[in-house]
């Protein structure tokens, strides 16, 4: 009886210790298998021509969580990555054939459903040149038009960089109204009011404008965003809620823009003096920055007083962009418009930017596989599956220097389902 006793203690202490041995030496194979990543040397001949290094990774098997290949993108993302320079775009930017060749804008065809829908953006970018080019690469299309608002802080290699990018792609333009973006003021919604402005005169007679940052990514084709668009009919696409407590602070009192002894130099600050009530009675919503708008709503805001009143009222407020759209959707009359009526739309409602907030993970969606910057996730490759069947159109944040592979993987699934989606189209091509 003491012998039986004695063996199932030893077995209750023996089975624990090796599964840990056998999980290490699972570890330890994957990383001895992938321990040698390949850099773009190593790679196939097309893609040394890429002017920033592709991780030699099976963005398929990504896709389906194959833990050998996650693993390697692990071991590749622990590894010190190179950041690419603006000084190598400028460079690369120089020769605009070249760069429109080895960068895949020449060869693009255009269906007669894209032809038909032209899509406007308003891209409003500080820093990290080459991310920018590879999220209007990713966007890109010759049937649409692109207004690029560089912060006029951002250092001179980074604009030199943005110019050469206006001047080799004939749809892409330069903000002709340049702002000093600083965080939560007014200058980041003047940004994409100054764009927008600008793509109202543009001959491209755009369906629909879409705001970009630099961090942001794509999550559909330019196809698949087609026709999602038509199937707003004219409405538009952002969140719009009624406004916490909380929330109301930032339009009850005035905000004085203060210096700051960090990244962002100037903050606006609360002051003690309460603001009057809205122009024209008009009752406030809350939202995030991001919107999509159809043309007819952009042609009514640039023409109408009462939008020129609300603007300036929020001049002194705390992040206006997150009231600005989200309010006057709500306006009786607006083209598209959100009846006050209709409840909240959430950014979980809105497909317009995916995001995630650290005190939600695991509550609304699984946690962060990448890095969190003030309660926002950096994502991982691991989401990967994640990002392409939520639904949503676009998401934020990325980093190439947080996991590379997971941009380089959006990229190439990307563009396997645009070709796939203009297969069953009539195509119109570059003729060389």
């Amino acid at each position: 009886m003491n012998a039986r006793r004695f063996m199932l203690k030893l077995r209750k202490k023996l089975i624990p210790s090796l599964l840990s041995v056998l999980t290490i030496i699972v570890l330890l194979l994957v990383s001895i298998k992938y321990n040698y990543i390949p850099e773009s040397s190593d790679l196939p001949q097309d893609t040394t021509m890429q002017p920033f290094v592709r991780h030699n990774i099976n963005c398929d098997a990504i896709y389906d969580m194959d833990p050998a290949e996650v693993g390697k993108s692990l071991i590749i993302r622990r590894k010190t990555i190179e950041e690419d320079t603006d000084e190598s775009l400028i460079s690369f930017t120089e020769n605009c054939l070249v760069f429109m060749k080895i960068r895949g804008y020449e060869d693009l065809c255009v269906s007669e459903e894209e032809n038909d829908f032209p899509i406007a953006y308003s891209l409003v970018v500080h820093k990290n040149a080459w991310m920018v080019e590879r999220l209007l690469r990713a966007v890109y299309s010759p049937s649409n038009i692109y207004c690029i608002h560089y912060d006029q802080k951002s250092s001179a290699k980074f604009i030199a960089a943005m110019e050469n990018l206006a001047r080799c792609l004939p749809n892409v333009f330069i903000s002709s109204k340049l702002e000093a973006v600083f965080y939560a003021s007014i200058s980041r919604l003047k940004a994409d009011l100054n764009c927008m402005s600008d793509l109202l005169k543009s001959e491209v007679k755009w369906k629909y404008v879409i705001n970009l940052c630099g961090q942001d990514f794509p999550l559909k084709s330019n196809m698949e965003l087609v026709s999602e668009l038509r199937s707003l009919k004219g409405s538009n696409m952002l969140e719009t809620s009624q406004p916490s407590e909380l929330k109301k602070q930032r339009f009850l009192f005035r905000y004085e823009l203060q210096d700051a002894s960090f990244e962002y130099k100037k903050l606006p600050v609360k002051t003690q003096q309460e603001k009057t009530p809205p122009p024209h009675g008009i009752e406030m919503f809350i939202g995030n920055a991001y919107f999509v708008l159809s043309r007819e709503f952009v042609q009514f805001m640039n023409s109408s007083a009462v939008v020129r009143d609300f603007l300036a009222w929020s001049e002194d407020t705390y992040s206006p962009d997150e009231h600005f759209w989200a309010t006057l959707v709500r306006l009786p009359g607006v083209p598209g418009e959100v009846p006050r009526s209709q409840p909240d739309i959430t950014d979980l409602m809105s497909k317009t930017r995916l995001v995630k907030w650290s005190y939600l993970e695991e509550n609304l969606y699984p946690p962060c596989s990448g890095q969190h910057v003030r309660s926002v996730c950096i994502f991982g490759a691991v989401e990967l599956r994640w990002l392409l069947n939520y639904g949503h159109w676009f998401a934020n944040k990325f980093d190439p220097k947080v996991d590379p592979i997971l941009i380089q993987c959006l990229e190439e699934k990307l563009q396997k389902k645009q070709k796939l989606f203009q297969k069953i189209t009539i195509l119109t091509c570059p003729k060389h």
